[in-house]
């Protein structure tokens, strides 16, 4: 089964990709000159980070290197856009919105103890510290071509592909309308639900381990801190809400393409269905793991929606 959705996962993003190249080259619009040499300027970024993120994984043996550059990159992407496009309206929205997701998401994995004085430090990923000890990946060779080729370079061309719908607007003469504020509004709300699901996250984690510090075991804390996972607030209702606002705020901000009179179906929506891809493989392996820590998580699973939250999890 497991198998089967990797499968799947791989056909979706690999139709996704070939679909979102099909619309550039036949409905458009082509990248114009201006477009081309910021997306030169952005290109030279991203390689140059995807060199460090592998460089400084292999030699710490801490592969969290992109994970504390995912929330920073986005912002540095959309205000060079911004700059090298005039600073317009419709520009300077986009690199607002993602400004304030790279807040957020910089601070929510900062307090998580992601970042060092000593940059190359901090706290890895748990999930990178399982996948080391995968049987197809425990060799150091392998590792290190999984690390050159997903983590380094594959995650650090899909954080610049998510920022392509301000890439997009660029040579836009469309004025701001309607149809901005819809995506900006789109765009507002889910990082600010997004938000209060980090909250309410970071406070179930925070008093769990609170209580199994000071001596307690997991079965001797209150429910639902005995359970393991989070059921507070909107985890009531879906198991990871926090996901399903990050990948529709990426796919709102495409909405601004439209807005642009770039037309429905576009290129710039290549970044957001690869991002949904990725979540769909990193929700099953995390999903895995949760299951191999906490009994009832596979009770939670059957009784809980993964995005969509409409019932309560009830033991």
């Amino acid at each position: 089964v497991v198998v089967m959705k990797k499968v799947i996962i791989g056909i979706v993003g690999a139709a996704a990709a070939i679909a979102c190249l099909v619309l550039y080259f036949t409905v458009g619009p082509r990248l114009d000159n201006l477009q081309l040499e910021t997306g030169l300027v952005l290109i030279i970024i991203t390689s140059v980070s995807a060199l460090y993120c592998f460089v400084v994984g292999e030699i710490t043996r801490n592969n969290s290197q992109m994970d504390k550059l995912w929330s920073i990159l986005p912002i540095a992407y959309t205000w060079v856009i911004a700059a090298k496009g005039g600073m317009s309206a419709r520009l300077v929205i986009i690199a607002v919105l993602v400004t304030l997701w790279g807040i957020r998401l910089t601070f929510n994995f900062a307090r998580k103890g992601a970042y060092s004085i000593k940059f190359w430090e901090g706290e890895e990923d748990y999930r990178w510290v399982v996948l080391r000890r995968n049987p197809l990946l425990n060799n150091r060779f392998k590792w290190a071509l999984f690390d050159l080729f997903f983590i380094s370079i594959y995650q650090n061309a899909l954080v610049l592909l998510i920022t392509l719908p301000a890439l997009a607007c660029m040579n836009s003469t469309t004025p701001v309308n309607y149809i901005d504020f819809i995506a900006a509004g789109l765009c507002a709300f889910f990082l600010i639900m997004e938000t209060i699901a980090d909250e309410q996250q970071h406070h179930f984690q925070t008093h769990k381990w609170n209580e199994i510090n000071a001596g307690k075991k997991l079965e001797e804390l209150e429910e639902p801190y005995n359970l393991g996972f989070n059921t507070f607030g909107l985890w009531n209702h879906a198991r990871h809400p926090n996901y399903l606002c990050e990948q529709m705020f990426w796919i709102s901000l495409y909405v601004f393409s439209i807005a642009a009179g770039i037309g429905i179906y576009n290129y710039s929506l290549f970044g957001a269905a690869l991002l949904v891809t990725l979540f769909c493989g990193s929700v099953t392996f995390g999903e895995k793991v949760s299951s191999s820590k906490y009994p009832l998580y596979s009770d939670y699973m059957k009784k809980t929606t993964l995005y969509i939250p409409f019932k309560k999890y009830r033991k």
